[in-house]
């Protein structure tokens, strides 16, 4: 049932408030106050709507209805690349990079997360499942970088123990991301022991019978605890924030913005760049620098093909 934090403000007289607590592409279901369940569509073709979006809709009866107003967010996680962008999450607090030593995760992708995060004022947490396995050892040790930084990492073993990742989630409304494979779903069940149940049912009303995980579902851990678990995510890109905000976006290099030579640097091999005097310094991180550096050549690159 959705509580006081997460509850939408009064709809006009013939709408009822609501949240959107799980989506498939323009379809939607949205839990009202009370804790009705109500599956929505959309007029025309809008997919503007996220999990997590609070919105006043039109009863049709039947069970069903539609969105008519998307209510203003506090935040929103969402990735883009040069043609289309793809909405994660909205009014989190916190967003869960889950990974794993087995499949290797990528550093670039927790990167581009990480800068996601920074850009849209969401605090992250990094999560390193699996901390049973042997190579557990070496995977912590190669988030040192982040730990530096004053990240938040915490490891566990979601299969033997949820509780230390249970007491970081309290009181947030938190989004897992991260890449298949890495054992999502074993922390939404063990948070949410109901959750197979609420995914089932919201794949047959939401894709006419078809079982699938590629929505994003918003699930009580209790009244003051949320989590919205969202597809595994293979790339992150971020077309949609500008050059010198994914630079500020790496908090590391918010000492060295401005001193640049040029001041229009886009710190990849102009001479006289201050973050790359930083980064020989061994002050950056090569991994950061370089995660950096493939965001900014890829925005490059959209823009040249832009104006081709």
């Amino acid at each position: 049932m959705t509580d006081h934090k997460t509850r939408a403000p009064a709809a006009p007289s013939g709408q009822l408030a609501g949240q959107v607590v799980a989506s498939f592409g323009r379809r939607y279901r949205v839990e009202l106050a009370d804790g009705t369940l109500i599956e929505c569509a959309t007029r025309g073709k809008r997919s503007d709507i996220a999990c997590g979006d609070r919105v006043n809709i039109q009863h049709s009866g039947d069970n069903s209805g539609v969105i008519e107003v998307v209510l203003p967010r506090t935040t929103l996680l969402y990735r883009s690349d040069a043609h289309k962008q793809k909405l994660i999450a909205a009014n989190v607090t916190q967003v869960v990079i889950v990974i794993a030593p087995v499949p290797s995760f990528y550093d670039d992708l927790i990167n581009r997360c990480l800068a996601a995060c920074e850009h849209g004022g969401i605090a992250p947490l990094i999560v390193l499942n699996k901390n049973d396995l042997p190579q557990f050892a070496a995977a912590w040790d190669a988030l040192a970088v982040y730990r530096s930084l004053g990240y938040r990492v915490e490891g566990i073993c979601a299969k033997q123990d949820i509780a230390p990742l249970g007491a970081l989630l309290e009181g947030h409304t938190s989004v897992l991301v991260g890449q298949s494979g890495m054992g999502k779903s074993t922390v939404v069940n063990k948070l949410v022991p109901d959750a197979m149940m609420a995914v089932a049912e919201t794949s047959v009303a939401l894709d006419s019978g078809k079982h699938t995980t590629t929505g994003a579902r918003l699930l009580h851990i209790n009244a003051s605890s949320h989590l919205i678990d969202s597809p595994g995510l293979q790339s992150f890109g971020l077309h949609h924030i500008s050059a010198e905000d994914i630079a500020h976006a790496f908090i590391e290099f918010r000492t060295w913005l401005g001193q640049c030579r040029f001041r229009d640097c886009t710190h990849r091999t102009e001479p006289g760049c201050a973050i790359t005097h930083a980064a020989a310094a061994g002050k950056i991180a090569a991994t950061r620098l370089a995660s950096y550096r493939t965001l900014t050549e890829d925005r490059l690159r959209a823009q040249a093909r832009r104006y081709d």
